[in-house]
């Protein structure tokens, strides 16, 4: 089941991919590089916490209807 919050989750991904791309084209040093790939992955597991935990309390309040 894809939910309204998942799709918002995929766009965020794609556009955090986007600009990454885009910035790593325009690197001009290894380390600038490097710092890009450390930016993004902090990026990254930010939107993957905040959409784990959209998808828990959805989860919780699903468990609520069967008490």
């Amino acid at each position: 089941m894809v939910s309204t919050n998942s799709k918002s989750y995929f766009r965020e991904v794609e556009k955090s991919h986007r600009t990454y791309n885009a910035a790593l084209k325009r690197a001009g040093s290894r380390q600038s590089m490097m710092n890009l790939f450390w930016r993004h992955k902090r990026q990254h597991e930010a939107l993957l916490r905040k959409h784990l935990k959209d998808e828990m309390l959805q989860v919780i309040q699903l468990k609520k209807k069967f008490k």
